[in-house]
């Protein structure tokens, strides 16, 4: 349909106007802020028109109270290990085609494995879940990572957007979705499963990589209300963005 059609997890252009103007504006503001944890956001051409804006958003929201940045081409601040080493967390947004996303982002892959392996958190959305694969991507994650609709027991078949329900902590909820990732534990690695889809297959998790924590979500947590009315989609749950702030929190707490 529009660049949704197109894109894995597109934000919509209404996040632009909700954040009161041009993309960016109220963020870079905040560099130095207080002693909040400062949670670096790519926004490139490995990501989407808005996606990275509303991850950004969530984060600002997220009890934890994060400041925010950019970080890619063409921002003030540059996606490297200097850039990182100031960070909390690095999120890697929604966007396009994985192998396309990929070629962009590969020149980063030892700087951003190399801040998670330390201690750092990795945080990974639809395509910027995908990234924390190992083929391609990063090679951050301790579990598969594939096409739910591509998967046997899919409930959903097509990259069309649409609304997932999901078994999150128990609770029936539901999240918009646009042909977002499947995740299979492997044997032997520590997951902590937050959501499955009706499937039963994991829709959101977390993991550690070296010292660092990897959190997962294949749908989008993350979507305002800007994303449902572009595509004529209506959540049962209302706009709410605690699923999201969980994802977060429970990637950042050390047990």
């Amino acid at each position: 349909m529009n660049r949704r059609r197109l894109l894995l997890g597109a934000g919509g252009a209404g996040v632009l106007a909700a954040l009161g103007g041009a993309a960016g504006t109220g963020y870079m503001m905040l560099s130095g802020s207080g002693d909040r944890p400062l949670a670096l956001v790519y926004r490139g051409p490995a990501a989407c028109a808005g996606c990275s804006e509303a991850v950004a958003a969530l984060l600002r929201g997220a009890p934890s109270g994060f400041r925010t940045e950019f970080c890619g081409p063409g921002e003030q601040v540059a996606l490297s290990a200097d850039s990182l080493a100031g960070a909390s967390v690095y999120a890697q947004p929604g966007g396009g085609d994985v192998r396309q996303a990929w070629r962009r982002l590969r020149g980063h892959a030892e700087e951003v494995r190399g801040f998670v392996h330390g201690g750092g958190n990795y945080l990974g959305f639809c395509l910027g879940a995908y990234l924390a694969g190992a083929d391609p991507g990063f090679g951050l994650a301790g579990v598969g990572v594939e096409g739910y609709i591509y998967s046997a027991e899919a409930t959903v078949h097509d990259q069309d957007d649409t609304v997932v329900g999901v078994d999150w902590r128990g609770r029936r909820r539901h999240m918009f979705f646009q042909d977002g990732a499947l995740f299979r534990p492997k044997p032997g690695t520590p997951v902590t499963v937050l959501a499955t889809y009706d499937s039963g297959g994991a829709a959101a998790v977390v993991t550690g990589y070296g010292s660092g924590r990897v959190g997962l979500v294949g749908p989008h947590p993350e979507a305002d209300r800007s994303w449902y009315d572009d595509a004529g989609l209506t959540n049962p749950d209302g706009v709410r963005f605690d699923l999201g702030h969980d994802l977060i929190e429970s990637t950042l707490r050390r047990d």
